[in-house]
């Protein structure tokens, strides 16, 4: 019998023959755009860290306070030693922001969309889910145990056949991202919600890359597209540069939740210093100060789609910027996201793409399948409100070599 050693030598090997092997690079840096790469300069274009915040001096000044009168770690789950004073203020901050009843931190986003799915769907429920849904999607589908149905990407009339298909089912459930992750484009949401409201669905969206970014004050998509979800799924670790997920909505759903969830229930709670960072976070977003952010990355986000329509080059969505007009501005042009995905294809060629832009100074990793589909291999470009002009323009200028 071979060594389990043999055998994952062997795997890595089958791995690396596709150009599908992958590595953390080492990394350091002042800030999320700033960065050095084993020890080389570089501007990052791979973060969310889409307002910038991971490094403003509010966060690390709140999680001081914070470890001060609540110590670092959170010791224990929630429901063996208690809420601490920074759980109970962010929460109350997050619904009050999102105008709902009540909100449930979790330690991570993917835990967030684990934990709603197996708490309210099971071996007597249906899921319908986006083909392109995350992998926190994809996997708290799978543990349900429920019956799941795969609709074609942003087919809101698709959802609705299958929602409204044969079948008895408890409850039937209706799950999408609300700016996809890998495409940066952005879910039908309005018809997802008439599908839902027509089937008495349960509509949960994944607000992830949205909340903090787009909307009316950073609020997200639903909030521009004037729905209300079910439940609303978010992270703490993107827009607001702190860490962990959370869900929103009645307060029943987050009652449900402390009981039925088992990744809130069986796991240590967010350290008290890293929810207070993530409250101070959301405090700046909110304000002022979050809406003059939110301008400078839509105006990054113009700009570069100018640029990579000259230079031909696009993603599966690029080329559209595809979504609802935003009511709360005067524009009626499209909503653009941070993500900006140009389509390489093959593996090989977009890891070589991704060097050419490390030897220009330009870090953005070549996204892989099972990341991404086979043979759509790309770049992933995410802009940040840290970015400068100068930024804007050395990134073109490397890509405009790169692809050549």
């Amino acid at each position: 019998m071979r060594s389990l050693s043999a055998t994952l030598e062997a795997e890595l090997a089958a791995l690396a023959a596709t150009d599908r092997l992958r590595a953390c690079p080492e990394m350091a840096g002042t800030s999320r755009v700033d960065v050095v790469v084993g020890q080389h300069p570089r501007i990052s274009f791979c973060s969310n860290d889409y307002l910038g915040l991971a490094s403003h001096r509010a966060l690390p000044s709140a999680a001081a306070a914070a470890a001060a009168r609540d110590g670092f770690g959170a010791s224990a789950s929630r429901l063996v030693s208690g809420d601490l004073p920074a759980h109970r203020q962010l929460e109350v901050h997050l619904a009050t922001f999102l105008g709902c009843q009540a909100a449930l931190v979790f330690p991570t986003g993917y835990q967030a969309n684990l934990g709603v799915l197996t708490a309210l769907a099971g071996s007597e429920d249906l899921i319908v889910s986006d083909a392109l849904n995350h992998a926190s999607i994809i996997d708290g589908c799978r543990l349900s145990r429920a019956r799941v149905a795969i609709y074609r990407h942003a087919d809101a009339s698709a959802a609705a056949r299958l929602l409204a298909g044969p079948g008895r089912f408890r409850r039937r459930l209706l799950v999408t991202e609300s700016l996809f992750s890998m495409d940066g484009d952005i879910a039908p949401l309005g018809a997802l919600a008439e599908a839902a409201t027509a089937t008495d669905a349960i509509l949960i969206v994944d607000e992830a890359h949205a909340f903090g970014t787009l909307g009316p004050g950073g609020r997200g998509l639903c909030a521009a597209a004037g729905v209300v979800p079910d439940v609303l799924v978010a992270t703490l670790g993107k827009a607001l540069g702190a860490a962990g997920g959370f869900i929103a909505g009645d307060r029943a759903l987050r009652d449900i939740l402390v009981n039925l969830s088992r990744t809130f229930i069986y796991t240590t709670a967010l350290p008290p210093p890293v929810a207070a960072a993530a409250d101070a976070a959301l405090d700046l977003a909110a304000g002022p100060e979050g809406d003059r952010r939110r301008g400078l990355l839509h105006q990054h986000r113009v700009w570069l789609d100018d640029q990579l329509e000259a230079l031909g080059v696009g993603g599966p969505a690029w080329a559209t910027a595809t979504g609802p007009t935003d009511p709360t501005s005067r524009s009626t042009s499209p909503i653009r996201g941070p993500i900006v995905p140009i389509l390489i294809g093959g593996n090989a060629r977009a890891l070589a793409v991704s060097a050419g832009l490390a030897a220009r100074g330009i870090f953005a990793p070549a996204i892989r399948p099972p990341t991404v589909p086979a043979g759509s291999a790309r770049l992933r470009i995410t802009l940040s409100a840290a970015h400068d002009a100068a930024d804007l323009k050395a990134l073109v200028a490397a890509l405009g070599e790169a692809l050549e």
